[in-house]
């Protein structure tokens, strides 16, 4: 099952940019459309855990075949360090408990598709397996910004757990 996720951490490539070398772009659909017909709400900014809007900010430029992303000064600032996120799961493997896996600023709604580009994803690294639900999941580990990351990612998360948040 590891070549099927890294079969899907690939597939995050396809068709994101389109465009000139050289050229600063918008990445992807930035965090991603949640569409309104959706029986989930979308994801509400909480103190204390790291928007989605502030991670969406990264721009790239197309260089050969290849994608640098230019992370704003905000996103830098949290790199190594301890966060919370949240987001909707994507399993990379089969079972109800998950270890490694993908969060999203959108909920999916096709189970082929993937609901945004690298910046509306965080990959996820558990310290045990979390179980796998519909409904939004919040985790707390260490965040690595990624400027290079051979399956095109821009975020991981490791050593995570998951993580109660309070809102107002």
């Amino acid at each position: 099952m590891r070549a099927a996720a890294l079969a899907l951490l690939l597939a995050l490539g396809c068709g994101a940019v389109q465009a000139q070398a050289g050229a600063a772009v918008p990445m992807g659909s930035g965090p991603g459309y949640h569409d309104p017909r959706s029986p989930f709400k979308p994801l509400q900014d909480i103190e204390g855990v790291v928007s989605w809007k502030l991670l969406s900010s990264v721009t790239v430029k197309a260089d050969k075949s290849k994608v640098i992303p230019t992370f704003p000064s905000g996103v830098l600032a949290l790199d190594k360090r301890t966060v919370k996120v949240q987001g909707f799961m994507m399993p990379l493997e089969p079972g109800d408990k998950q270890s490694h896996f993908l969060l999203s600023s959108v909920p999916t709604s096709c189970s082929f598709c993937v609901p945004a580009g690298p910046e509306g994803l965080v990959e996820v690294r558990s310290k045990s397996p979390v179980r796998y639900t519909l409904d939004v999941v919040t985790v707390e580990g260490q965040l690595a910004v990624l400027n290079d990351d051979p399956y095109g990612m821009f975020y991981r998360v490791t050593q995570a757990v998951p993580a109660t948040v309070t809102t107002r």
